[in-house]
This record gives structure tokens, sequence and C-alpha cells, in this order.
């Protein structure tokens, strides 16, 4: 069995590092009600994102249904599988059930459309525990980051990882050197799924661990976008830009795309110039790549757009950078949303109207927007519009907010209401229930009650006419007496 799994944990308690991220995340389950935000656990893979959530469920003694990346997370699944357990109870015995959903930050292509948008309506409508598990917490959509609470699980330091290798190794019945756990913390750069993993290949068939038996184990160290980015905008320094780009899984059309989204305005006009001339000059050789299929030309692309802007920046002094993605890319799914959006809208509103989306789009549409400007809030209740589909309709954002506002306020007070009501009757329904159940008890007092109070009559009864024979008695025997 693999060590990763073997010595997985499974109290919060068995953890190592991000104490503070724990505790948040325990205190959040003691204090959990219906209105308590879900939480975003997101940093690096590897750090005890995910084993964090099942020891937080396996403490509370909850049930745990999760989705992950490998399962199928369109719209449809989501509301069925999450939002299902999310709004039901627990069969098992369980106090309740925490839902997981794991790489949310991956919900992207056709697999996964319309996922982000069912996870924020699951949110809202959740009556059970909900965890997202993400690495990039901006890879989650805007909706969804601003429904929950946000705890951040950061890279553990080696140190912190030494003693827990040398525990397993104690478990396993294995000695290993202190340079060889040493040597594989570093490598494993925080991640101690990594390092466990590393320690248990180093381990396989051998009673001794040493310093040697660790160099085939290293774990392969990408750079990322962001760091090829920043080097090139002369906010790192690096040995070659061109090693570096060969370590991140990107083509050059994307890295290129990342530069001009952050390469800013620069003060001296002359410089900007030149370094979207370099751009503009990869540009061309990518272009003549993807026209004649011949990709040794790209090489020629990424000379010239990571050493033609890194000359330009040169002398910027190295320190902290916020690179963002392309703007473009935002840009593109703001189109691609609202187009879906639209298609939607219209697709809603010719089912009602008996006609295709065509006709609706190309003849109505223009009567219907006049129609909702008028009476905004019935097209809200009827179609269940969001804010966004109403803005379609009547071009005020403002306006739809405040409107669909107002209608999710006022059904949240219908269903506190509906809650109280619910509550009022079950109370009531208890108390009939009660009574029921001590009438017989009363009915059988009073029985007894008057069972007594007839024997006690018929006792006086009987006294009385036992009096009456006495008293004829002594008239009888008196007269009897002085009778001549």
């Amino acid at each position: 069995m693999d060590w990763a799994e073997k010595y997985r944990p499974r109290h919060l308690s068995e953890l190592v590092g991000n104490r503070e991220s724990l505790r948040q995340m325990s205190e959040w389950a003691r204090q959990w009600t219906t209105e308590t935000p879900p939480l975003i656990i997101y940093g690096k893979p590897g750090i005890g994102k995910t084993s964090s959530a099942w020891a937080l469920a396996n403490d509370m003694n909850w049930e745990v249904v999760e989705l992950n990346a490998s399962d199928q997370r369109t719209k449809g699944v989501i509301e069925k599988i999450a939002g299902g357990s999310a709004s039901t109870g627990s069969l098992s015995g369980a106090f309740r059930k925490l839902i997981i959903l794991d790489e949310a930050d991956n919900l992207q292509g056709n697999a996964d459309r319309g996922g982000a948008r069912a996870i924020a309506e699951v949110i809202r409508q959740a009556k059970q525990p909900l965890i997202l598990i993400a690495n990039d917490l901006y890879g989650l959509d805007g909706t969804i980051r601003n429904l929950c609470t946000k705890i951040q699980f950061k890279a553990l330091p080696a140190k912190s990882l030494v003693p827990r290798l040398r525990e397993i190794c104690s478990m396993e019945g294995i000695t290993c050197a202190l340079p060889a756990l040493n040597d594989i913390a570093e490598q494993a750069s925080g991640d101690i799924r990594s390092a466990v993993t590393m320690l248990y290949a180093s381990a396989i068939g051998k009673d001794k661990v040493g310093e040697d038996d660790v160099s085939i184990s290293s774990k392969d160290s990408r750079s990322t976008i962001f760091d090829l980015v920043a080097a090139t905008l002369g906010y790192r320094q690096v040995t070659s830009l061109q090693d570096l780009n060969m370590t991140v899984d990107e083509t050059p059309d994307t890295v290129l795309q990342w530069i001009e989204g952050n390469l800013g305005v620069l003060p001296d006009t002359k410089k900007n110039a030149a370094a979207y001339q370099a751009l503009s000059r990869a540009d061309m050789y990518l272009g003549y790549t993807y026209k004649t299929q011949y990709y040794t030309l790209w090489r020629y692309a990424n000379i010239l757009m990571l050493y033609g802007v890194h000359d330009v920046m040169k002398g910027r002094p190295s320190g902290y950078a916020k690179i963002m993605p392309p703007t473009r890319w935002r840009q593109m799914s703001t189109a691609k949303r609202q187009k879906l959006m639209r298609e939607h809208l219209l697709s809603q509103l010719g089912i009602s109207m008996h006609m295709s989306s065509a006709s609706v789009r190309n003849i109505y549409l223009c009567p219907v927007s006049l129609l909702a400007r008028q009476f905004p809030q019935s097209f809200v209740k009827d179609y269940s519009f969001d804010a966004d589909q109403l803005n379609i309709l009547i071009h005020d954002p403002d306006l739809a907010k405040s409107i669909v506002k107002s209608i999710d306020e006022e059904k949240k007070s219908l269903e506190k209401e509906l809650k109280k009501k619910k509550k009022e009757e079950e109370a009531l329904a208890k108390k009939n229930r009660t009574l029921k159940k001590t009438e017989p008890d009363i009915k059988v007092q009073l029985s007894s009650c008057n069972e007594t109070d007839s024997a006690l009559v018929m006792i006086d009864d009987n006294e009385k006419e036992s009096e009456t024979n006495v008293n004829k008695d002594k008239k009888s025997s008196q007269s009897t007496l002085f009778n001549f």
C-alpha cells in the first residue's frame, strides 16, 4: 500500500503544519449553522488540503460526499450529487454530511460547462457543510469566492517535514539517515505528499536508506508561467530565461499573451515601443509557424519575446510583482458568458411564447424588452431571471440588481415565515399528542372516582336501612312489653 495513503492523517491533530488554518477549520465546523458560509481551502498541491477536510469530517462524526476532477462536473451532475447531498440529511446516522468539492478551480472545457454557476446555486441553497478545495484561489469564479470564507494553506518548511518522515520510518521498522531525510524534505519543496512518496520509493526492498538512495527519487520541479513572466519583466534574476522557459508547460503563443498582458506602460515611451516591437516580431514568427507547420521557428519567437522584452526592462529593481492573467482572456470569457446568457434567455422566452429563439430575437425582443421595463418584478418571478439576464432586457444594471435583490429578500423572509409557522405547527401537534396520551389516564381516574362515590352512596343507604330496622324493632318490643 502506498505510504501517502497509508499514513494519511485521520484527525486534525495528526496533520503537520498550518496550525492556524486548522484552528479556523475546527472553529468553523463547531459553530456551523445553515447560515454559515462554505469554506474555500486553497494552496499548492500536496500540503494537506483534502486530508484536512476528511480529518475534520472524522473529528465531527460527519458523513463525506466528495466530487473531484476525475468526475464529470456538469451543471446537472453537480446539482444532482452535491446539490441533493447539501439539502438532505444523512442516512448512515451521521450528525451531518460534509460536501467536499475538490479541485474546484479546474472547472473548464465542455465537460464542466455550467459547473461554476451550479456551484454558486448549491452554495446559496446548501443546508449541509460545504468545503471547496482549490490550488489557485483566483481560478475560481468571482461569485463563488464572494460567497465563501477563504482559508489559505501554506507550503511546509523542510524542518517540519523531517520529524514526520522519521516517524514513518520508525513505524515501518527501517533506518533512514538524517542527511537522507533532510534531502527528501528539501526536494519536496513543502509538499508532504511528495516527501512521503519519495521516502517510499527510496525504501522499497531496503532496511536502511542512505543519502545515495534518495538521488533517484527527486521531485519534478517545474516552474510556472508566473516565474517566467516575472523573470522576463525583470522582477526576478535567473541564469537563463531560455532554460526557465523549457521548464514551463506553456506554448509560445500563450507565453506571449502573458507577457503582453503584464507589460504595462513604461514611463519611457522609447522603451515601451521597443518592448512592443519585440513582441510584434515574435508574433510574426508564431504566425509563420502555424502557416508553414514548421515548428523550428518557435525558438526564434521565444528568443525575441523573452530576451527582447527583458533587455528593455533591464535595470528594473527586483522584488514582488503582481502577475495577472491576460486581460484578453477575461474579456473573451466575459463575452462568452454573455453570449450563453443571451441564448438561455431567448430559449426561456421562446418556450413560454411557443416559438423559436430566432423568432424571439428577430421579431419580438424589442416589445418584450419594453414589457420588461414596465413590469420587471413579474419577469424576474415568472422566469427566475438573475440580475444579468434582466439587464439584457432593461439595459439598467443598477435597477436590475436592486429588483433581483429585493425579490430575493422577499423570498428569504417568506421562507423564514414558513419555517416559523412550521415550527409552531409542529409544537402544537406535539402538544396535542401529549394531551391525547394523558386523556385515558384522566378517564380512568374519573371512572375510579365515580365507582368510589357510588360505593359510598350504597354504604350510606345500607346504614340508613339498618338504622330504620333497628328503630322498628325497638318500637315493636316496647309495644309488646306494655300491651296487656
